[in-house]
């Protein structure tokens, strides 16, 4: 009976610790979407806004709007690109 409460116990504490780790793995990969996309982007303006006088210097600082705000931060980093 004690083996039983111990697996039981045990289960749960399984169910607990993945519940936990869940949460920041999922932020993790929203993350990494959002850095790819945000490259991406990037060097789609570079390559395509030419013709337009549109470029985005790809630094950490624009690397990093990029990243954690994807494809809105390429947006800002575009209109930022017409004001400087």
């Amino acid at each position: 009976m004690t083996e039983y409460i111990v697996l039981i116990f045990a289960a749960i504490a399984v169910i607990v610790v993945a519940k936990m780790l869940a949460w920041p793995v999922k932020k993790i990969l929203k993350l990494a979407i959002n850095v790819i996309l945000g490259i991406i982007m990037i060097y789609l303006v570079n390559t395509f806004g030419m013709t337009l006088g549109i470029s985005i210097p790809f630094n950490i600082v624009t690397a990093l709007i990029a990243g954690v705000l994807g494809v809105p931060g390429v947006i800002v980093l575009i209109l930022i690109g017409f004001f400087i």
